[in-house]
């Protein structure tokens, strides 16, 4: 074994975007920061669409998820300009509302329960009939029965983000990024004090960030699981993509298609106009073994043509199946751990690119000693603290 020849303030154990997150604002606080990650951005972050949609994801029994998710899309502007100032780059961010489809008399059954129950929450969305619906999007496909308009739920481009994330890093003398995976923590009389890699290198700090999505339950013992989703990515030329987010039910099965700007196309044929296009989500309990199936690409495009059919004259780019990090109750760990020097940037599932921003800024303001955030006191460690104390 030998110790690295910097003892940073902090080590961040992966750096998909909510460690990177994690990473750039704890140098901005002054901070030296170790980001360990054999591949940064390639877990989670590389399938997600970016949806920061806390009022179309919210459902019945996740009220407490509902508040956070708002919270998190409140820190989005902030971060992407700040983002943007620092490295000239987008992160995609697109205010531009969502358009919630139901397909058929059931779908709109179902819509108007979870209408109603936004209504309890206080939230926005506004019911539509299909024909008002396809006035906003002239695209959906005329046998969607129904729709709601959702205009404070917008878009960002994670993988563009992690880009912007990962110059703003390099360009920090206080930062890091170590391309090792971490093997095992290292403990002092009870307390972490740093991080063993898979080359032999220990890295001491002063704290440890565990950032590494479901790989996290592999380093310390926390309630994370995998979860397994496939996404789908499309080149859509001109006229074929619809403006805005559509998602929604197709016959009881969700899915979403998630357009980006003009000039996102890939591939050959592409042109300024041509636009990526993301289509998801599966969602089924395994492991991460990266192998998309058959079925689940099958499903996402039979349900996507249903609401967007002009998505048809796409051309197929990329499936990519990677695994969310869930806990038992759907929400994050977020924040300083029973175990003195591990703190905690965990367990997003799938609003890891929604919260990245107030994690990023709740993970240093317990590394700083200030008061965290009051949006994530239903995400901190210590409602699991029987288990988080054997870590």
């Amino acid at each position: 074994m030998r110790t690295s020849g910097t003892s940073p303030d902090v080590v961040v154990v992966g750096a998909g975007i909510v460690g990177a997150a994690v990473a750039w604002r704890a140098v901005g606080a002054g901070l030296t920061v170790t980001l360990l990650d054999p591949r940064p951005g390639d877990g989670a972050t590389h399938a997600a669409a970016g949806m920061l949609a806390p009022v179309s994801e919210s459902w019945f029994g996740e009220s407490a998820l509902a508040r956070l998710g708002m919270a998190g899309l409140a820190a989005w502007p902030r971060f992407a300009a700040d983002l943007r100032r620092a490295t000239g780059l987008d992160t995609g961010l697109r205010e531009a509302g969502t358009l919630v489809a139901a397909y058929d008399a059931d779908d709109v059954a179902q819509l108007r329960r979870w209408l109603a129950l936004h209504a309890e929450l206080g939230l926005e969305p506004t019911e539509l009939t299909g024909t008002s619906a396809r006035r906003r999007e002239p695209l959906l496909g005329h046998r969607v029965a129904g729709a709601a308009w959702v205009p404070g739920d917008h878009v960002a481009d994670p993988r563009a983000t992690h880009a912007a994330l990962d110059v703003a890093l390099h360009a920090q003398p206080g930062a890091a990024v170590v391309r090792h995976a971490a093997l095992r923590l290292e403990r002092d009389r009870g307390a972490v004090v740093g991080v063993h890699d898979d080359a032999g290198t220990l890295h001491r700090a002063g704290a440890v960030v565990l950032a590494a999505g479901w790989r996290s339950a592999g380093l310390a013992d926390v309630p994370v699981r995998p979860v397994r989703g496939q996404t789908l990515r499309l080149d859509a030329p001109p006229g074929t993509a619809p403006q805005h987010v559509v998602r929604g039910r197709v016959q009881g099965r969700p899915v979403y298609v998630v357009p980006r700007q003009p000039g996102t196309g890939s591939g050959p044929g592409t042109t300024p106009e041509h636009r990526e296009v993301v289509i998801g989500a599966t969602s089924e309990e395994g492991p991460d073994d990266r192998r998309p199936s058959a079925g689940g690409v099958f499903a996402l495009l039979r349900d996507a043509r249903a609401l967007v059919p002009a998505l048809d004259e796409a051309a197929f780019v990329e499936a990519t199946l990677r695994a969310r990090p869930a806990t038992p109750d759907n929400l994050p760990l977020v924040g300083p751990s029973a175990t003195p020097g591990l703190h905690l940037a965990t367990g997003h599932h799938r609003g890891g690119v929604l919260l990245a921003p107030l994690t990023a800024d709740a993970v240093v303001a317990g590394l700083t000693g200030a008061a965290l955030p009051a949006a994530l006191a239903d995400a901190a460690p210590d409602r699991f603290a029987p288990v988080l104390e054997g870590a």
